[in-house]
């Protein structure tokens, strides 16, 4: 039966360093070994590894792209091993752009328990480096200009405060962490409440001092947003054209107001985008498109005890 360690001091404050809480990846973590073992136990460690041994590991990069998600692959190590495990020694940081070859942690522990760690370690690994590696792309492409690159709510459940987290690692700027921090107006509220106007006076009765994003389709309807006192206004689908429009509008009357692009966006016109003016451009696929980075755990021989 597996009984899970506490996370270890340091990477506790890893974690809290990069923004991110402890607890809620200890949480991730205890769930994603559980499932791994299915109440049991890893059967081919434990029968082909022999009792008490240690080894050292390193994770090592076996692609080009950018690292996040360190302390995070900690986490699993400290909970599966314990204080058995020495500590875990960051060869690289997240956000470091690694290559074939590159090492990016070390550890040592007992191989039984490292190994099965290991794939658990390397899904929330690979996944928050892939995340963070398309999200540098994003911003490589908007260098220049302005805008920036933000997140979305289209995230993996359970894991989105360690995606988000990914995408700051790539230099990306999150949108709201969900529903309630934010309000995010879209066609379907609009056309519940009555009007843009409607919307966005309802918001403001029922959740003040919440942040109004509104979606428009259209420049009448980012002049209404605007004159209804919109804080944050989604520019769904509007060409380049349109966008150089509406920001020139913004900043005429109300030059507070951030502006975001939205819709059909690819990473090949993202500076003619980033070039209108507006403020960041939103990117769904950081968190629901990433492909993995391709990194893997090797042992370097059992440890003479």
């Amino acid at each position: 039966m597996f009984v899970p360690h506490p996370l270890s001091e340091s990477t506790r404050r890893r974690l809290l360093t990069g923004g991110v809480d402890p607890d809620a990846v200890a949480a991730v973590v205890r769930a994603a070994v559980a499932e791994d073992l299915m109440g049991g136990r890893d059967v081919t460690s434990d029968a082909t590894v022999p009792d008490g041994q240690l080894s050292t590991a390193t994770f090592g990069a076996r692609g080009d792209g950018v690292v996040a998600g360190l302390a995070v692959a900690a986490a699993v190590i400290d909970t599966v091993c314990g204080a058995e495990a020495s500590d875990f020694e960051y060869l690289v940081s997240d956000g470091d752009r690694v290559g074939p070859g590159t090492e990016v942690a070390r550890v040592t522990a007992p191989t039984r328990a490292l190994l099965t760690a290991e794939r658990t370690a390397l899904n929330l690994l690979c996944h928050l480096s892939g995340v963070a590696t398309l999200t540098r792309r994003w911003a490589d492409a908007l260098d220049g200009t302005p805008a920036r690159v933000r997140d979305t709510r289209k995230t993996t459940p359970g894991i989105r405060f360690l995606e988000k987290y990914a995408v700051r690692c790539g230099g990306g700027v999150n949108h709201r962490m969900g529903l309630a921090d934010a309000a995010l107006v879209k066609d379907n509220h609009v056309a519940a409440a009555g009007g843009i106007t409607a919307a966005i006076a309802a918001v403001r009765e029922h959740a003040a001092g919440v942040p109004v994003q509104v979606e428009v389709d259209s420049l009448d309807d980012l002049a209404e947003a605007l004159a209804a006192g919109a804080d944050d206004v989604l520019l769904d689908n509007f060409d380049v054209e349109q966008m150089v429009a509406a920001v020139a509008m913004r900043d005429e009357r109300a030059p507070h107001v951030v502006l975001e692009a939205s819709g059909g966006l690819t990473i090949a016109t993202a500076a003619d985008v980033g070039a209108t003016g507006v403020d960041h451009i939103a990117v769904g696929e950081l968190t629901h498109s990433a492909r993995v980075l391709d990194l893997g755990l090797d042992l370097m021989g059992p440890i003479d005890q």
